[in-house]
């Protein structure tokens, strides 16, 4: 057997950007010994690629916004899909967050009279979104870390030792949840990228917080970390994956050069009054306005200009629609032939604002177009078009505690968990939700570890997780050895293809065989060399959460047959109301993966109060919540 190496935790945080670093402070904070597992760098999380905001209701830029505003743009962004008590708690809770990030040290953008500065973002019906120019994600990572670094001198001071109750584990990859005999979790196997030594963290509470699922699309705003390592964690240890179905397509990622396709634009470029442009050099957008939406949005341009210098005015640009509607909107202009020299459209922003105010807003976006695409944008449009960027979709769990469905001791946080967004994420929200949640999941996960809950590692787990790592190594039983590379390669077009933006039930049915023959032959993936820091091996391993993640996705979008929010069936263009109160939840089925349909619970009666009725019966199925439209 190979040699493993063991160490004892009270709380093993899997992922260190601001989910799993917000989630490592709480943890450590109420008592608990706490492990960080970061598969990149420290201070290196996609986390700091979230560039506008972070969507909190702190009434700083109109004194209207509210914690019920905010719940209720959550809610219809999500198309009332969302788990509404996540919902909730997010809205209510985002705002003591954001203050807390400030009495760390984040140093905000400010108003005139000195408070924190909130931008415009799609589907916010107020400036909602607390900034740090485009760089709010690095803001808030760099904060968080030094926070970290701050308990661990802490730490120091008190016992003389630096990882006394608090460490972070650097570049490490985890490749299995660890349970007991009783089903409960006793820790993790991982090991070294460098060195390739394996090390099992033992400890009755496991937080996943590794992001999204990105690098299974061939296009995609995410970086290299995204290979949905904790959705396959989940799945393997029992839990549900919930809604995989609901991929967000970023509806402004970069389309030239070859290169740095995807890359994400970010939302503030049309936050602060940048507008999409067909190759005729028309505003498009105003062709796309749902009939749901046509109340708060413009349909002039001189109506969407007002808005502006007077957002009480309620009439929206509709280049600030949610998300889903504007990629749609693109992808449609590109398909009848109205789109840009490199397949995408045009993101103006120059005519709009002068040159230098240009730089010190959007001070990333600036010097990302000029060294990677030769593109000056204070003098020039952005060439852009969606990207995957953000799955609504992940493990289920609790909306109190953040607790796994089925799994005893396994915890959740930001992008990895579901529920929170519904069928699609507004901009802002995610930053905020990996703060309120992050912490949540900490705080809970170190109760659960300090009651005495637990269970012992079994060695034949142990030993059966040393093999599957190390089996690329062994080459192939029967047949010709498969190429991780080569086999990552038709996944992402796979995915990107037939399970993209726009969905037809031939061409994921289509996807799901090809998905299932490329896991036969990830059977036979030969690696060559040895442990040490060897990527080929690195991606062997990646290979098998996305292939599993892929096939979740790929069967729940086959299954849900309508149209809402991230997920656009062209056979089955219309958003159905029957559908809207039904959750897909994905289990782990021998090797391949089972579905289940689950209804959601009704919102409650004084949430539903805060929306018109005659919105809510363009969306609600339930009897339940029929009888409360007809009272």
């Amino acid at each position: 057997m190979a040699v493993v190496e063991r160490q004892q935790w009270d709380v093993v945080v899997v992922g260190a950007g601001g989910a799993g670093l917000r989630a490592a402070i709480e943890a450590r904070r109420a008592g608990a010994r706490t492990a960080v597992i970061c598969k990149s760098l420290f201070g290196k999380a996609h986390t700091v690629m979230a560039e506008g905001g972070i969507a909190a209701s702190m009434a700083n830029a109109n004194e209207h916004d509210d914690w019920k505003t905010h719940f209720r743009d959550t809610m219809r962004g999500g198309k009332f899909l969302n788990q509404w008590r996540m919902a909730e708690l997010h809205a209510q809770e985002a705002p003591d967050r954001v203050w807390e990030l400030e009495t760390w040290g984040a140093l905000f953008d400010r108003t005139p009279d000195g408070r924190i500065s909130q931008r415009n973002f799609g589907g916010h019906e107020y400036p909602r979104l607390a900034h740090v120019g485009d760089r709010t994600g690095l803001e808030l990572i760099r904060t968080l870390q030094q926070r970290i670094v701050g308990l661990q001198q802490e730490d120091h001071r008190e016992t003389g030792d630096h990882e006394a109750r608090l460490k972070v584990l650097q570049e490490f990859t985890v490749t299995r949840i660890l349970k007991g005999a009783d089903g409960q979790v006793a820790g993790v196997f991982c090991y070294e990228r460098e060195s390739g030594r394996f090390l099992v963290l033992e400890a009755p509470s496991v937080v996943l917080a590794t992001g999204g699922i990105g690098k299974s699309f061939k296009v995609t705003s995410n970086s290299w970390e995204y290979t949905g390592d904790g959705h396959a964690l989940a799945l393997l240890a029992g839990a549900p994956l919930v809604n995989m179905e609901f991929v967000q397509f970023h509806p402004t990622g970069m389309v030239w050069p070859p290169s740095v396709k995807g890359i994400l634009v970010t939302e503030s470029v049309r936050g602060d009054g940048g507008v999409l442009r067909n190759s005729e050099g028309r505003r498009f957008m105003f062709d796309y306005v749902p009939d749901v939406f046509k109340e708060k949005y413009a349909q002039t341009e001189e109506e969407g200009d007002r808005w502006y210098e007077d957002p009480d005015n309620n009439r929206r640009p509709p280049e600030l629609l949610p998300r889903d509607e504007v990629a749609r909107a693109i992808n449609s202009e590109v398909k009848e032939g109205r789109g840009s020299p490199h397949g995408g459209v045009f993101l103006d922003v120059s005519t709009r604002m002068p040159a230098e105010v240009i730089r010190r807003r959007l001070p990333s976006m600036y010097h990302q177009f000029k060294e990677l695409a030769d593109v000056d944008i204070t003098a020039e449009a952005m060439e852009v078009g969606p990207t995957c960027h953000y799955v609504m979709g992940g493990v289920a769990v609790d909306s109190e505690t953040a607790a796994t469905v089925g799994v005893p001791g396994l915890f959740a946080a930001g992008e990895v968990a579901g529920g929170m967004h519904g069928s699609n994420r507004l901009g802002g929200n995610s930053l905020s939700d990996l703060l309120v949640f992050g912490r949540r999941a900490g705080l809970y996960a170190a109760q659960y570890a300090m009651s005495g809950a637990g269970s012992t590692v079994v060695a034949d787990d142990v030993e059966a997780a040393a093999a599957e790592a190390l089996a690329p190594f062994g080459g192939p039983s029967g047949g010709a050895p498969e190429n991780p590379y080569t086999l990552h390669q038709e996944l992402q077009q796979t995915m990107n293809d037939l399970v993209g933006i726009i969905r037809r039930e031939g061409e994921m049915a289509e996807a799901l065989e090809r998905i299932a023959a490329l896991r036969e032959r990830a059977r036979r993936i030969a690696v060559e060399g040895h442990r040490q820091f060897n990527p080929g091996w690195h991606l062997a391993l990646d290979l098998r959460n996305m292939l599993l993640v892929g096939e979740c996705v790929a069967r729940a979008a086959l299954e849900r047959t309508e149209s809402r929010g991230g997920h656009t069936r062209e056979d089955h263009p219309a958003m159905v109301r029957e559908w809207r109160p039904v959750n897909l939840l994905c289990h782990a089925e021998g090797e391949g993966i089972g579905l289940e349909r689950v209804r959601t619970e009704p919102i409650r009666a004084d949430l539903l109060a805060l929306f018109e009725q005659e919105e809510l019966a363009k969306y609600l199925a339930d009897a339940e919540l029929e009888g409360e439209l007809g009272r």
